[in-house]
């Protein structure tokens, strides 16, 4: 078993037999496949989501100007795709990702898999949640007081963490760092930055799950042989609704507070959330849905 295990020694094979949909790319996907495979279940993949670079590359160089100038005593890195953009920037810049960012700079992020991958690159991390891991979770921790924060983020972020930050007395500079596209993205604009393996995993370890379409993912829904399916943000839940609805029987299981948020919103009905944004945190939200249902056979 690997250092960040989902199962934990002395435990059963807790989800044997469960066949689960995870939708994401195979190279995002790897961490979440190799948990799940040590946990017993039969991981399958339907990549919904994929990232491209920027539209607008120029704001976003104007930033990570200012930001090595000094402008920012704070930098907010809200998700392990956001650490692939600014990798592939700073490479352009034939640097390291650790010399884009002054020494002084302080690190906020909001869970602990956007942590380990900041921590390889050689990147220390300031503040992070540690109860609620979300941008809710972060804003609750956020010192009070001025600051100039630099905050690179998806297209389609929620407004929520910026506001929070703002509101906490900090002046927020928001820059889009990615766009969240429908799989598979543009070859020449995909995000391709290939980031350190914090926690022992590497890409190719999701070559052997099997990809589906969606036509063959609604099929497994439809003869009831899909137990659950992981949504992990919510831009996957809404295009779970758009591409796989009705689910049937098949758990919906939401890597946190705003994907559940965004799957109730739609409509489905959430089966379990992870307690943390993590594979083994949804390797524990599963057990829960299917250790309550064996409880109730």
């Amino acid at each position: 078993m690997g250092r960040h295990s989902a199962v934990k020694p002395g435990e059963t094979r807790v989800l044997e037999g469960a066949r689960v949909l995870v939708t994401r790319s195979p190279d995002r996907a790897a961490p979440l496949v190799s948990a799940l495979r040590e946990a017993g279940a039969e991981p399958l993949l339907l990549p919904l989501i994929d990232f491209e670079r920027a539209r607008d590359q120029h704001s976003l160089e104007v930033a990570l100007d200012a930001l090595r100038a000094g402008a920012y005593g704070w930098l907010v890195v809200s998700s392990i795709t956001t650490v692939r953009a600014l990798k592939e920037k700073a490479a352009e810049r034939r640097l390291e990702l650790k010399e884009l960012i002054p020494d002084f700079v302080r690190i906020a992020t909001i869970g602990p898999s956007s942590r380990r991958v900041l921590e390889a690159e050689g990147i220390p991390v300031d503040l992070a949640p540690e109860l609620v891991q979300s941008a809710a979770g972060l804003v609750s921790v956020w010192p009070t007081g001025p600051a100039n924060v630099l905050l690179p983020q998806a297209d389609i972020a929620d407004a929520v963490l910026a506001a929070g930050i703002e509101a906490k007395g900090a002046a927020v500079q928001a820059v889009t760092a990615y766009h969240t596209v429908d799989y598979p993205a543009d070859p020449e604009r995909r995000l391709a930055a290939v980031l350190e393996a914090a926690n022992g995993w590497q890409p190719g370890d999701a070559s052997r799950a099997p990809e589906l379409t969606p036509a063959a993912a609604k099929a497994e829904l439809a003869s009831g042989r899909l137990h659950a399916v992981v949504a992990a943000s919510p831009s996957a839940a809404r295009r779970i609704h758009a591409s796989l609805s009705p689910l049937r029987d098949c758990r919906f299981i939401a890597i946190g507070r705003s994907t559940a948020a965004e799957a109730a919103a739609l409509g489905i009905p959430v089966a379990a959330t992870a307690k943390e944004p993590t594979p083994a945190g949804i390797v524990a939200a599963l057990r829960t849905v299917f250790d309550t249902e064996g409880n109730e056979s």
